[in-house]
This record gives structure tokens, C-alpha cells and sequence, in this order.
């Protein structure tokens, strides 16, 4: 039996959700932005109405402003969306129990059981349906054989439309299409890809896959298959949860970091987000490893084994540091750096303690990180920051606002 796939991608979420929670936005170009107040935010997502003015995901506020000055910029709202994004899913639970989340705006939906309730383009139809009626949202949907082809479908028409890719016309709509359309071909990838002479998703079809294999390794294999029709990978049951492999956390910053003590502070910040994450699933990060991009936007990728398991920002920050100073010559300027704790382990695995470890002053880290989390949770994630982030001296008479709005510790 042909299965039948929907990938549904809700059109402009954030700004549409900020637009049915305030109708006087309607109409109208709004932005959500982060750092709204700060010159160096950036916009996260836009209206359409913000897209036809030019504005683009990424770009610093005060150069949409300037592109647009009637541009309505608003903070975002992450528990809406969360919200929000649940009820979508609710709507697509009645016609399945095979819903896999891609991010919060995006799902899979496998339907080949549900055809008492219609054929797939029929499902589709009546979910783009439910969703405008009953929360004021647009969604373009993708059906197609296979969740690959699903989810290009539903970037081929967007607001507010269904696409349809089936086994007999996919070399028509989606062969000519450019690699870079397909998921998990990116810039790198798409990169190396053009220098062999492989531009369309078609080319790559039409290749030798042992030639991806040797270009790509095991995910150019991948890639071709994916290219070729072949996905079989299935939509998991609404109840799944993946395992944890490894937690991250990266940033293109907003002007070219030019030395080790600039990128110093992006890393130690980077990490406070990881060291919760770890808390909040109970895991220890047994690794580190550290991404960095230069402003021609190569990248290089390294890693290294931690002599103890932890959760502790300021353990992994350090390990991150010592790999950008091993690893990078800073013979261009760093554009974005990512850092991710690997090799993770339950916290409840007893730790192997060796002469070289510290172990009193590991415990007195990790009782000041238990500590800080509770405080957070209490008083919210910005209530303690590294003091290493904070912009200007503090004095008697300093401005809270004056504090870099990042979470994190007091310690250094």
C-alpha cells in the first residue's frame, strides 16, 4: 500500500500568533524581534505583509526599521506559541496518532490508516480548514509517499495551500528543484555538491550513489536516496520521545567576534542554556564539542572528552574555551559559534573519581549550580547572570537593565 505522508508547516507562526493575540496587528507588518530595546537584536520571524517589505529572518533591527519604518516590531511570546502549537496538534490528533513534531510550527502526519476519513489531499483539505476556522492560522501542507517529499511540498506553496507529490510526478515538481530546497542539505553540503557539478535535486538522483558516498560519506548515501524517491523512515506515535545523544546551544552574532576573550564571553553565555538543559532531562555531558564559523563562513568542528562528567556552564564553557584556543588560528574573525555537550550519561551513574579530578571543589560548583537553578526557577532565568556578562561596572546606583539579558551564574 502507496503510504500517505503530510508535512504541515504553520505560515509565519510567531508573527501570526502575535497578530491572533492582538487583532489591532492585523493588516498590518509586524516583526517578532529579540532585544527589541538593543540595536544588535535581530528579527526572528515576520508577517507576510513585513516579507513583502523586504524584511528577512536574521537581519539586525535597526536595518528593518530603516527598510521599513511603519515595521511593528513586538518581544516574543514562547509560552503562546507553545500553547498555541499544542492546539494545532490536537487538531491534527483526530484524523491520527502518528504526529511527529518538527519544531513547533512544523509536523508529519502519516494518514494511510485514515482513509475512511478521506484520501490524504482530503485530510489536508480539512485540517487547513479547521486550523483558519477555529484558531485564525494559516498552514501549507505537503502530501506526498514519503516524509521527504511531504515536507518540500509544503514549502512549494506557501500561505495557505496544499501540495500534492506523488510516485508518478515527483521527477517533474521536485527534480529540477535546487539541492539546497531539500532537507538537511546545507550551506556547507550545498557548497561541495556545486563543486562537482550538482545543482538540482535531480542531478543528485541521477548520480552513481557510491559517488555521494564518497563525497559525503554515510550522509551523502543518505542524500541520494532521499533524492531518488527512496525514504522509508516512518512517523513516529504522538507519545514518542527521542533519546537525548547530545544538548547544544549556538548563536551568529551580531558582529564578527575578533579575539579569544570576546569569544570567551559568547561561549560562557552559550553554556548556561546547556548546563539547564542537562538539569532538566538528568543528564551529565561526558564531552564537548565546539563549532566554530568564520566570517567566510567555513566552519571547523572539534571535540574532547571531560575528565569527569558534569552540568556545571562554567566546566563546560572552559572545556570550549581550550578547544577554541587549541584548535582556531584567528586568522579570520569567528561569525558564529556553536558549543554542545556529547557522550551523554545519566547523573545518577556514580562518577569514577581519579587523582587528577578535584572532587571537593566539583561538589562546591555543582551545589552553587543547584543552587542558581532554583533560584530560576523561582525568579525566572535572567534573576542570575555571569558576572563576566555583565556590560558596565556595577555600582550602588547601576541599572539592572544594564545587565546582558542572558541567563547564567555569579561565579567565574
Amino acid at each position: 500500500m502507496t503510504r500517505s505522508i503530510l508535512h504541515s508547516d504553520l505560515n509565519s507562526f510567531y508573527a501570526s500568533v502575535e497578530v491572533m493575540l492582538d487583532p489591532s496587528l492585523r493588516g498590518k507588518a509586524v516583526a517578532v524581534c529579540g532585544s527589541t530595546e538593543e540595536r544588535h537584536g535581530i528579527v526572528l520571524a515576520k508577517s507576510e505583509l513585513a516579507k513583502k517589505a523586504g524584511i528577512k529572518t536574521g537581519m539586525v533591527n535597526w536595518e528593518a526599521r530603516k527598510l521599513c519604518p511603519k515595521l511593528i516590531m513586538v518581544p516574543p511570546q514562547y509560552e503562546e506559541y507553545l500553547k498555541v502549537s499544542q492546539l494545532v496538534r490536537a487538531i491534527y490528533g483526530r484524523y491520527t496518532d502518528q504526529v511527529e513534531p518538527f519544531g513547533m510550527d512544523e509536523s508529519w502526519m502519516d494518514v494511510t490508516g485514515s482513509a475512511c476519513m478521506g484520501t490524504g489531499e482530503e485530510i489536508a483539505e480539512e485540517i487547513r480548514q479547521a486550523v483558519k476556522e477555529e484558531l485564525d492560522l494559516t498552514v501549507s501542507i505537503g502530501v506526498s509517499f514519503n516524509k521527504i517529499f511531504a515536507k518540500l511540498g509544503s514549502d512549494m506553496k506557501k500561505p495557505d495551500a496544499i501540495t500534492v507529490i506523488t510516485e508518478d510526478n515527483f521527477r517533474e515538481k521536485v527534480w529540477p528543484l535546487a539541492a539546497s530546497e531539500m532537507i538537511y542539505v546545507g550551506w556547507s553540503t550545498t557548497k561541495k555538491l556545486a563543486k562537482y557539478g550538482v545543482y538540482t535535486i535531480g542531478d543528485m538522483a541521477k548520480l552513481d550513489p557510491s559517488l555521494m558516498k564518497q563525497w559525503l560519506g554515510i550522509n551523502g548515501l543518505a542524500l541520494w536516496n532521499y533524492a531518488s524517491g527512496l525514504d522509508n523512515s516512518r512517523v513516529m506515535h504522538k507519545e514518542y520521545e527521542s533519546q537525548v545523544k547530545s544538548v547544544g546551544h549556538g548563536i551568529t552574532c551580531y558582529a564578527d567576534v575578533q579575539t579569544e576573550e570576546e569569544a570567551w564571553l559568547v561561549l560562557l553565555a552559550l553554556s548556561q542554556d546547556i548546563g539547564h538543559r542537562l538539569r532538566v532531562h538528568g543528564l551529565s555531558a561526558g564531552g564537548v564539542q565546539l563549532t566554530v564559523k568564520d566570517n567566510d563562513l567555513d566552519y571547523r568542528q572539534c571535540q574532547a572528552q571531560l575528565r569527569l562528567p558534569t552540568q556545571s556552564p562554567f566546566e563546560i564553557a572552559l572545556e570550549a574555551r581550550q578547544l577554541l584556543h587549541g584548535n582556531y588560528q584567528w586568522d579570520k574573525p569567528v561569525r558564529a559559534l556553536t558549543v554542545r555537550g556529547i557522550n551523554l550519561a545519566s547523573q545518577k551513574n556514580p562518577l569514577q573519581w581519579d587523582f587528577f579530578n578535584d572532587a571537593v571543589r566539583h561538589e562546591k560548583r555543582q551545589s552553587v549550580d543547584d543552587t542558581v537553578d532554583m533560584i530560576r526557577g523561582r525568579f525566572g532565568k535572567n534573576s542570575v547572570i555571569p558576572l563576566a556578562l555583565v556590560k558596565h561596572t556595577l555600582t550602588e546606583k547601576s541599572d539592572p537593565h544594564d545587565l546582558v539579558a542572558m541567563p547564567g551564574m555569579m561565579y567565574q
